[in-house]
């Protein structure tokens, strides 16, 4: 619901969204899925500004972009079909999930500065305040959850 004062629109509160913004997309390995997923986690991030209210800082938006190009990279490189791409977000959180056709749970190796790559799940879990791994029907779901701030 909204009153309108003097020309001015106001919001009293009723025209909140009450369900999260979500949004999903396939990707099937093709060279370029990567760039094409952080661009669609960025429109997300302003669909989710407009709809939600939702105030996200640049160090925000840039871990959100980091998640999914990590997980991304995870479902691409490990899995041998299609993967999907899930979005869902409010104005406190996005919570980023990765479906893959591949059944083994993904691997957080402890902290080695000497080892060459290998630190994707490292990465996501220093940004995201929960991470869960689990089979699903298809194969696995990996779900990552970040706070939103205005930094």
């Amino acid at each position: 619901m909204t009153e309108h004062l003097g020309g001015a629109v106001v919001p009293t509160g009723f025209d909140v969204p009450v369900e999260p913004l979500r949004r999903a997309t396939h990707f099937t390995g093709e060279p370029g899925c990567i760039a094409e997923a952080r661009m669609f986690a960025a429109l997300f991030v302003e669909q989710l500004r407009t709809e939600w209210c939702a105030t996200i800082g640049e160090r925000t938006s840039g871990a959100l972009l980091l998640v999914v190009s990590e997980l991304v990279t995870n479902a691409d490189r490990h899995s041998n079909g299609p993967y999907i791409l899930e979005l869902e977000g409010t104005d406190a959180t996005i919570a980023v999930s990765v479906y893959d056709s591949s059944a083994a749970l993904p691997l957080r190796f402890p902290r080695d500065p000497r080892r060459v790559g290998r630190h994707g799940l490292e990465i996501v879990h220093a940004l995201a305040r929960q991470v869960t791994a689990e089979r699903v029907p298809v194969g696995k779901r990996v779900r990552a959850v970040l706070t939103l701030s205005a930094d």
